[in-house]
């Protein structure tokens, strides 16, 4: 009787893998999950009036397929590092599934079709803070993962816009109820990033990325980075009451939520460990879509 080898299941693993899988990590399919939501929730609060549902459908299509585009980048752009991490070698460039060379002309294409659809399906406000979203985060936030810690802070600010976009696909525009939308979705970035970074920073390590829990062994920095930005988090989910975005439903559940962040970042800066790191993380993923859902049925109820 023959034994499978670790080879052999590595083979059948990479055999069996289907292409809806393959694409599914290559666009970082969840990622671009929240930010089709995030661009809905944006366009839902600034409409004025009725959801415009062909505008909405083109905010969030052309939004989609930008952060499909800019994932498919990032990843061209860090295959080399991907190979070196445990948690990304399995992605399609390392693990040989895709080429560069497809990797490339599929992410460029998507870019360039989400630029093409915000700007003369939603319009040119949308399609204009596309662009410096998928600028920022190929151009300067991956590129400077290999050289700073400032990373994370840089790489916020992409990270943050989707709900912007869908704010000025809206309006026509920028206002206060869009840059409060930005401010919230950039303070959580930062807790919940640095809990990912520290539960794999020797995998981040061993890619030499510029992470804070990579060159800040005693953790210090990074648990006050957490316990800073939670704080202001808690902080700027108050504007959208006081902007009149939502009620008072909205602003009960932001302050438990958000004095819930600011408790676990505080416990995992007391102690770093994996379990306080990880109990951080997951209320983050928690807050975003509970805090946004608020501010939703809240301003529609």
């Amino acid at each position: 009787m023959n034994t499978p080898t670790a080879a052999t299941l590595a083979t059948a693993d990479h055999a069996s893998k289907s292409t809806l899988a393959v694409f599914s990590e290559l666009t970082k399919a969840r990622l671009s999950l929240l930010v089709v939501l995030t661009t809905a929730v944006g366009y839902a609060l600034g409409s004025p009036g009725p959801i415009d549902l062909a505008a909405f459908f083109h905010a969030v299509l052309g939004t989609g397929l930008l952060a499909a585009g800019a994932s498919a980048l990032n990843q061209f752009l860090e295959r080399d590092l991907d190979a070196l991490m445990l948690r990304t070698q399995d992605r399609p460039l390392p693990s040989g599934r895709l080429t560069p060379t497809f990797v490339l002309v599929f992410g460029s294409l998507c870019s360039v079709i989400g630029l093409a659809w915000l700007t003369l399906l939603a319009n040119l406000a949308a399609g204009a803070l596309g662009a410096l979203t998928l600028g920022l985060y190929v151009f300067v936030y991956t590129p400077l993962k290999r050289v700073s810690t400032l990373n994370t802070i840089v790489g916020a600010v992409p990270g943050a816009m989707p709900p912007l976009i869908g704010w000025a696909a809206a309006t026509g525009g920028l206002s206060a109820g869009g840059w409060s939308l930005f401010a919230l979705q950039f303070f959580w970035q930062i807790p919940h990033f640095m809990a990912i970074a520290w539960l794999y920073r020797d995998d981040y390590a061993r890619a030499g990325l510029q992470m804070l829990p990579v060159v800040d062994p005693s953790g210090e920095r990074t648990g006050l980075q957490s316990i800073g930005h939670s704080l202001g988090l808690l902080t700027v989910s108050l504007s959208p009451f006081v902007l009149g975005l939502a009620g008072a439903a909205y602003l009960t559940g932001a302050v438990v939520l958000g004095t819930l962040m600011l408790a676990l970042a505080i416990r995992f800066a007391r102690r770093l460990e994996r379990t306080p790191a990880r109990w951080l993380f997951l209320a983050s993923v928690v807050y975003l879509p509970a805090v946004l859902g608020l501010m939703v049925l809240d301003r529609f109820r």
